[in-house]
C-alpha cells in the first residue's frame, strides 16, 4: 500500500521501519526542528533522521489546517495514513483523504489513559498492566473505534523507559498486521466503551519532585513512571539528585524523608521505605546506589528534602 507516516519521537522510528519494510511509505511527516543542544541549533527529530536514512521524503508542516497543506497530503494519494506520537491535530480534512482512512498506534489499552502521557501515568497510578491499542482515528482525542490489541504487564520493577521501548516494538509489529487486515477488509473496528475513560496529562516538570510523605509504594511508581525522563528527584545534601530506580522496603524506623540505613533506604509516610538503587547527580551519568555512596556518602539520620 501507500503509506504516508506521522510521528516524531523515538518511540514511532520501529513503527516507521516496520513499515517501509512492507510497504511504500511515500511520505514522512514529523514535527519542524527544535533548538536543541548548548549550542540551541535547530534539531531534526529521530523520526525525521530516520526516514533520511531510509530515503523517504520528509515533510514538517507547522499545521495541517490551511488548505496548501492539505492539498500537498492529497497529491500523495495515500491508501492510508498510519500516525504514531506525531504531535500535531489531524483536522477532518485530513482524515478524509486516505482511502483506507487514518490509524493510530496508541501506547495504553484504551479507553484507559487517552491523551499525551499514557506509558508514564499507567506506572504511575499502579496500573497492572498495559499494552498498544492501533484505532481508526476520528476528530476526538484518542476516541476513534479500536481495531487491534495487545496487552504487557507492569511489574514493581517497570520504568517508563523500558515500557516505552516494549510498547515501541510492540506496535511496529501490530501495525503491519493491522494494515494487512485493513486492506483484506478482516478487521472490524470496535467503539470505544464509555467505562473507564482516563486522561493522561502531559508530565509537567514541577511534579518530578519526590513527596517522601507519600505511602513508599506511590512513592516507588512515581520514580518509576517519571524514569528516565524527566526524572524523579530529591535533594541530598543540598545537591539535586534524580532517583532512576528503587524499591520499597516494608518497614522503616524512621520519620519520612530521613535515611534510615547506610543502603539509602528513606522513610516514607506510611511507615514503610524506600531503597534508591540507581542515581544521577547533575552533570554526571547515572550510577548504581553502591557505587554512587562511595563519590556522595550518606548516613543514616540524614535528612532527604
Amino acid at each position: 500500500m501507500r503509506v504516508v507516516f506521522m510521528g516524531t519521537p523515538d518511540f514511532s522510528v520501529p513503527i516507521l521501519e516496520a513499515l517501509a519494510a512492507r510497504h511504500t511509505v511515500v511520505a514522512s511527516y514529523s514535527q519542524p526542528p527544535r533548538p536543541a543542544g548548548r549550542g540551541q541549533q535547530d534539531r531534526p527529530c529521530p523520526v525525521h533522521l530516520k526516514a533520511e536514512a531510509l530515503g523517504i521524503p520528509v515533510r514538517t508542516p507547522v499545521s495541517l489546517r490551511d488548505a496548501s497543506a492539505q492539498d500537498a497530503l492529497a497529491a500523495l494519494a495515500p491508501d492510508v495514513c498510519v500516525v504514531a506520537a506525531y504531535g500535531l491535530i489531524l483536522p477532518q480534512a485530513v482524515l478524509d483523504i486516505p482511502r483506507l482512512g487514518c490509524v493510530n498506534v496508541h501506547a495504553s489499552l484504551l479507553p484507559r489513559w487517552r491523551g499525551a502521557a499514557p506509558i508514564q501515568r499507567a506506572i504511575m497510578e499502579g496500573d497492572t498492566e498495559t499494552g498498544v491499542t492501533i484505532m481508526r482515528m476520528e476528530a476526538g482525542l484518542d476516541t476513534g473505534p479500536m481495531l487491534l490489541k495487545d496487552r504487557v504487564e507492569i511489574t514493581n520493577h517497570t520504568t517508563a523507559g523500558a515500557l516505552h521501548d516494549a510498547l515501541s516494538e510492540m506496535g511496529a509489529r501490530m501495525i503491519v498486521a493491522a494494515l494487512d487486515g485493513l486492506e483484506r477488509g478482516a478487521l472490524t473496528a470496535e467503539p470505544q466503551p464509555d467505562d473507564g475513560v482516563t486522561y493522561a496529562a502531559k508530565i509537567d516538570k514541577a511534579e518530578a519532585r519526590i513527596d517522601w510523605s507519600q505511602p513508599a509504594a506511590r512513592v516507588v511508581r512515581h520514580i518509576h513512571g517519571l524514569s528516565p525522563f524527566p526524572g524523579a528527584w530529591c535533594e541530598i545534601h543540598g545537591q539535586r539528585v534524580k532517583v532512576l530506580e528503587a524499591e520499597r522496603v516494608p518497614t522503616c524506623c524512621a520519620s519520612p524523608g530521613e535515611v534510615a540505613d547506610d543502603r539509602l533506604t528513606i522513610a516514607c509516610g506510611d511507615g514503610a521505605g524506600v531503597r534508591l538503587l540507581r542515581l544521577q547527580r547533575a552533570g554526571k551519568g547515572a550510577l548504581d546506589s553502591d557505587v554512587f555512596l562511595r563519590g556522595l556518602p550518606v548516613e543514616a539520620g540524614t535528612a532527604v528534602s
